[in-house]
């Protein structure tokens, strides 16, 4: 150690120390979850499993209910980013290109599902659903998860729209293309890169939701983080690690297909006021 310290210097001997001690602080959890999902006989408090094996991956497979909640995340995340595309592309259009007083308020109204407690706004949420029959409902879950995902698909494509600009679109339109042609061919083209972020922040969101699918959907509607409760307190951790491996896994995929659109231009261009 003490040749490495006088190898590297001073100062670049502390940047790897730092370096390593986030590598451990960010990828030691992961690789943690990673041994024991493929874990055989292990038991606390061994660091590393005894042995390995599909023991607790057969288990988890086997179960109908488990296996049926990976299908209702994954359907409910797909119908989220759709609705929420519906809801909230016209919203930040108008947002972006239509002055009108008190706009910034609205905008930075979007932030309030964010801003406070969500355990105190789903039980509000949920004194209301259960009025209007929507506790335990497919119905109900999604507009949980809309609500929890409005800033992004708000705040994002609506910096996208105000990057296009608006001569291009009176370009268009002096040509004879119509309002809609002109947003179809001209501006939703140019926005495109902030509209995938907000569309992968918003499916990974309902994916990962937890507290309001539980208080909402049960008992009807189980979804995976939902499910991942019981496991843990029911279960041993290997089949909690294997059943939160299963979860990572569209995550991992989505950001490695879309990760051009992940850069800083993209997600600075969506959160401009």
């Amino acid at each position: 150690m003490r040749r490495l310290y006088f190898s590297l210097g001073k100062n670049k001997f502390w940047e790897y120390v730092l370096l390593a001690l986030f590598l451990l602080f960010f990828y030691g959890p992961l690789m943690n979850m990673l041994l024991l999902s493929f874990a055989g006989d292990y038991e606390y408090p061994d660091v590393i499993p005894r042995s390995y094996g599909f023991k607790w991956w057969d288990y988890v497979l086997s179960k109908a209910q488990l296996v049926q909640s990976i299908g209702t995340s994954l359907v409910l995340a797909v119908v989220v980013t759709l609705l929420s595309l519906a809801v909230c592309l016209p919203a930040a259009y108008a947002l972006a290109r239509y002055p009108f007083r008190g706009r910034s308020a609205v905008r930075l109204s979007f932030l309030l599902t964010n801003a406070f407690p969500k355990m105190g706004i789903y039980t509000a949420m949920a004194v209301i659903f259960y009025k209007l029959n929507l506790i335990g409902t497919f119905a109900g879950v999604v507009l949980v998860h809309i609500v929890n995902t409005m800033m992004f698909m708000v705040w994002i494509p609506s910096g996208a729209f105000r990057t296009v600009h608006i001569q291009q679109e009176e370009s268009a339109r002096d040509v004879g293309a119509s309002p809609l042609r002109t947003f179809l061919m001209v501006t939703l083209p140019m926005a495109k890169p902030g509209i995938i972020v907000a569309s992968l922040y918003t499916f990974l969101g309902s994916m990962e939701e937890a507290q309001g699918s539980l208080l909402i959907g049960l008992p009807n509607v189980h979804t995976m983080p939902s499910e991942l409760y019981g496991i843990i307190m029911s279960f041993p951790d290997t089949a909690g690690a294997v059943f939160a491996m299963i979860l990572l896994v569209p995550s991992i995929l989505l950001l490695v297909v879309f990760r051009k659109y992940l850069s800083a231009d993209a997600l600075s261009n969506g959160l401009k006021m």
